[in-house]
């Protein structure tokens, strides 16, 4: 199939444009750069489009017809207080790409994500109400509601997945927005002891980037519409995280922890994955232990 994949030099997109190219699929890489890395995509073999903003939809039209377009393009920093710049970039940005779609007959499959949730009930399930606390979070609801406005619009069905705290090679060039497993190793191979919120009881639904490729692989064939948790279906604390990342490294360097600074953190997330399941057939096969094996195993675990 003719697929394009936004944000495709970020974490995710690049891992999913790399996979979808591997599996024959004739794929064009499209970016802004404005928080991705060259270097994720030196390895892969189609075609890439670089764009000023996602509102010029006109350039990708001259690509004409995709069959499945993943729209993994968004400001990802959760930190972002310029609320129209957040609600423009995601939410604007996304209305082109439907708009596109509608027009040209492909399917959808976009990155929703878990923040929606909030600090509400856990183990997190997609019926309950959303309590975003934050600007992303809310920009994310959003595209969800309008996601559904344009599906009767759409040929085929539009699914969204709601990312949980996803982890693995190509996120290096997020920095300090990278996930807490890279942050803490590259702290750790540097000899300093790993820095966390006290006391380090937080915890989160870790999912290796291998099961996100699952989990968007699986929508691309989705027969229903919908949002769908994409996580471990499990959690884990910031204290076992480090003792795994002890483990890999051959370390044994204690927590240093520090107060939390923000009011908008979560403090337990965990997916429900019986619906992931039972309309995707979503099951992830990564739980911590295996995925920060995995992470080690490719070289990239805390290295810029």
């Amino acid at each position: 199939m003719r697929i394009v994949v936004t944000g495709a030099a970020g974490f995710i997109g690049s891992n999913l444009v790399k996979r979808l190219a591997a599996d024959g699929h004739d794929t064009l890489a499209v970016d802004d750069f404005s928080s991705a890395s060259w270097t994720n995509l030196v390895d892969h073999h189609g075609d890439l489009l670089t764009i000023d903003t996602y509102s010029d939809i006109s350039t990708l039209k001259r690509f004409g017809k995709f069959d499945v377009i993943f729209h993994e393009a968004s400001i990802t920093d959760t930190t972002v207080m310029d609320q129209k710049k957040m609600l423009t970039n995601n939410v604007e940005s996304f209305r082109n790409i439907l708009e596109y779609a509608a027009e040209s007959g492909a399917r959808v499959v976009w990155a929703s994500s878990c923040s929606i949730y909030g600090q509400g009930l856990v183990p997190m399930k997609e019926v309950q109400p959303p309590q975003p606390l934050n600007v992303y979070a809310f920009s994310k609801l959003q595209m969800e509601k309008l996601a559904k406005l344009y599906q009767p619009k759409l040929k085929h069905p539009i699914v969204g997945l709601r990312y949980s705290n996803v982890y693995g090679p190509g996120e290096a060039h997020k920095g300090k927005f990278a996930s807490m497993i890279h942050q803490l190793a590259r702290q750790m191979r540097a000899g300093q002891r790993p820095k966390v919120f006290e006391h380090g009881h937080q915890k989160r639904d870790f999912v290796y980037i291998e099961d996100l490729m699952q989990a968007n692989l699986k929508a691309m064939a989705s027969a229903v519409s919908g949002n769908f948790n994409a996580g471990a279906g499990a959690s884990w604390s910031f204290n076992e995280v480090i003792s795994e990342l002890n483990r890999v490294l051959q370390t044994d360097l204690q927590p240093e922890y520090f107060k939390n600074p923000y009011s908008f953190t979560q403090d337990w997330t965990q997916t429900d994955l019986t619906e992931a399941a039972r309309s995707l057939g979503y099951r992830p096969e990564f739980d911590l232990r295996r995925g920060v094996d995995a992470y080690f195993a490719s070289g990239a675990l805390g290295r810029d």
